[in-house]
């Protein structure tokens, strides 16, 4: 499946509220997490934004800030204390001043939303790409194959159909 875009864009209508949205997640991103979790979360939120109709107009935009941050944190194993940075969920939703369960529900919406699944390569913070088997999973002639051990030509094509992040080997672009 390729990958979905890692774009910031947002329609025009959306963009004041983007702009609320991330502030709030960029200022809890640098000052608890860092500058990679701050750009995923931008385009969580951007991708919330494009969303027909878009989920993003009703709410507190603190709440969407701390869902993001929960769901962007649960794909990258934010809440296993031997990863770095680490968080507990409890206090991320205090952080915001929310309930876990509040967080936890609205981050289930937005899971929901943009079909997101655990180690899902979209929403994977670029520093942990290499390292996420979801990123280099491709089916040849039916066989599901880490795409780092195939033969250049089909890891060419895989990254022109998009199927994988970056052609190993070569500088990512």
């Amino acid at each position: 499946m390729p990958q979905k875009s890692k774009s910031e864009n947002v329609p025009a209508a959306m963009k004041a509220r983007y702009d609320e949205i991330t502030a709030v997640t960029d200022a809890f991103c640098i000052q608890n997490l860092n500058d990679e979790y701050a750009q995923v979360c931008r385009q969580m939120a951007a991708a919330l934004g494009r969303k027909r109709p878009s989920p993003l107009v009703t709410g507190k935009a603190n709440t969407w800030a701390a869902a993001i941050v929960q769901t962007v944190g649960a794909v990258n194993f934010l809440f296993d204390k031997t990863q770095t940075p680490t968080m507990r969920s409890d206090d991320l939703a205090a952080s915001f001043g929310l309930s876990k369960s509040t967080v936890a529900n609205k981050s289930k919406q937005i899971k929901d939303l943009l079909k997101i699944n655990l180690m899902d390569p979209t929403w994977t913070l670029p520093s942990r790409i290499d390292h996420n088997p979801m990123a280099w999973m491709i089916s040849v002639d039916g066989f599901i194959m880490d795409a780092r051990s195939a033969p250049r030509p089909i890891q060419e094509q895989a990254f022109r159909m998009g199927l994988i992040p970056y052609v190993p080997g070569e500088p990512e672009q």
